[in-house]
């Protein structure tokens, strides 16, 4: 089945509504679907709750959404680098549900595979276990967490085929590979396309089953959020 569409609007064709929730996957800057970022943008769909480990910065990446005022809520794990968001956030606009990062991996993770939740000793006795359930195991005291799902996944790949099955490079297989699975459908935005078959089967991230439509993208910045160096 060829899954390949021609544009970031074709491929979100149909499946955007407001109040909607969308993962949208990359780490930082990283790996990030920058075409169908801009796409949701020039969509107008707006109270969109987004999973994402991070917003972006101020100007790219899901901070445009942030711009724009099309976000509602951030489901997230970092909110360091952009200022907009913690302006909107301190001043009550945007709705904010923090997540320590692997908890987030991990309630993306089971959302894919149907567990419903899980325990956790990360948060015990915290702010982030008020109002949650929590257990003892063994002498020692967890936090049950809920798996996360959505209406929309978008990720990024460096290669895929017609058939959907994607391979991320380096540590652009971040959130991406988690989020393909955890959505009612995925679409996925790739540097190259492949023939059918000219990838190799044990290296294939994400099998096509879990992908339903497929672009290859165009004009990729690939920013770096924060350029250190150590001095000469």
């Amino acid at each position: 089945m060829n899954k390949v569409v021609s544009s970031s609007a074709q491929a979100l064709d149909g499946l955007l509504f407001d109040g909607m929730t969308i993962m949208a996957g990359g780490f930082g800057l990283c790996g990030i679907p920058e075409n169908l970022i801009l796409a949701l943008r020039d969509s107008g769909v707006k109270d969109i709750t987004v999973i994402s480990n991070n917003c972006g910065v101020d100007d790219f990446g899901l901070g445009i959404l942030l711009q724009t005022r099309q976000i509602r809520k951030m489901v997230s794990s970092y909110v360091g680098e952009n200022a907009e968001f913690e302006r909107q956030y301190l001043s009550g606009e945007l709705e904010l549900e923090f997540n320590p990062q692997g908890t987030l991996a991990e309630r993306i993770r089971a959302g894919g595979a149907g567990i419903p939740a899980f325990y956790t000793k990360t948060g015990y006795g915290t702010i982030v276990a008020e109002g949650k359930e929590t257990r003892q195991f063994d002498g020692e005291w967890y936090v049950m967490e809920t798996a996360l799902k959505a209406d929309l996944s978008i990720v990024k790949a460096w290669k895929g085929d017609a058939a959907g099955n994607l391979v991320y490079r380096k540590t652009a297989r971040n959130f991406n590979p988690m989020m393909a699975t955890a959505a009612k459908v995925c679409v996925a935005e790739v540097e190259e396309l492949v023939s059918e078959g000219s990838l190799d089967a044990d290296q294939i991230h994400t099998p096509g089953i879990y992908v339903d439509r497929l672009l290859t993208g165009q004009s990729y910045e690939k920013r770096i959020e924060r350029v250190t160096t150590r001095p000469r």
